[in-house]
């Protein structure tokens, strides 16, 4: 699959998160510093909605169980055993668009 227009860049400022939809599954997208990360949006430990979790700094904190993720690799702040998939992006003319191949 080529990449994919999620979500335009000026609905995601810097320090928020969005959830975006491509099929039928769900990702995370953050917004660390001007730099859009994309994570796969649900949590390995519980299937907590990642995105609808809050940026501490580089770590998306999921909402259920407080696990943290550095959006910029995907991988757990304490485990870097446990991870979540992360995703090419791409802006183009103000567009958010992930590769989700």
């Amino acid at each position: 699959m080529p990449f994919v227009k999620v979500l335009p860049v000026s609905a995601l400022p810097p320090g928020s998160t969005a959830e975006v939809s491509v099929g039928e599954n769900h990702y995370a997208l953050c917004n660390l510093d001007g730099e859009i990360h994309a994570l796969d949006g649900v949590c390995p430990c519980s299937g907590g909605p990642l995105a609808q979790g809050v940026l501490q700094g580089s770590l998306l904190v999921c909402p259920w169980h407080g696990r943290r993720y550095d959006c910029r690799i995907g991988v757990h702040h304490f485990d870097r055993d446990v991870k979540v998939a992360k995703y090419p992006v791409l802006i183009d003319n103000g567009d958010i668009l992930i590769d989700v191949t």
